[in-house]
């Protein structure tokens, strides 16, 4: 019998699109199972960040379950920022499962992974010219169709917390400062 392969994925997913549902199917051809990290997972309610650690994770499972991905083979969990990148991989590493490669098409994470001796793979993009959370944030602010962007159930979640209203109040919060 085979190891078990466990692959691990680093994203802040603000929020969850289907480029990201993509990577994720990706990876699983690729592995047994995959830890998900949501990294910045202090962070939220900014225009950057608007969206809390436990409404992504929220958003990923609903993603994966429409999906049809098997729930035994992944795990989602926050993890926040180390207050250096020095320290970041050493606290990664005591925050999650144990893994053999890391997936990640981040420069900076790649680099403190890949100094850290660890096995990093890179994630083929899904339509990067229009599947990015920069975009899906973008096209709520400006009333475009930013539900064609995501997977079904995620889209419908969002409406459901109010995210559209959440990312307009944002706006105007951060041009009265």
């Amino acid at each position: 019998m085979f190891p078990l392969t466990t692959g691990l994925s680093v994203g802040r997913f603000q929020p969850f699109h289907l480029g990201h549902l993509e990577a994720v199917k990706y990876i699983l051809t690729q592995v047994d199972d995959l830890v998900i990290v949501v990294g910045s997972a202090q962070h939220s309610h900014t225009m950057e960040d608007p969206f809390t650690a436990g409404e992504r994770i929220t958003m990923i499972r609903l993603a994966l379950k429409e999906a049809g991905v098997d729930s035994n083979r992944y795990l989602v969990m926050p993890l926040p920022d180390a207050e250096f990148h020095k320290v970041w991989v050493a606290h990664l590493l005591s925050q999650t499962p144990e893994f053999q490669v890391a997936f990640t098409n981040e420069s900076l994470t790649g680099r403190l992974l890949k100094e850290a001796r660890l096995k990093v793979v890179k994630i083929p993009f899904y339509h990067r010219d229009t599947y990015t959370a920069t975009e899906v944030r973008k096209r709520m602010l400006n009333n475009g169709d930013w539900e064609a962007l995501l997977p079904k159930k995620v889209a419908a979640y969002l409406k459901r917390i109010g995210g559209v209203e959440r990312m307009r109040d944002l706006s105007v919060s951060d041009k009265t400062i």
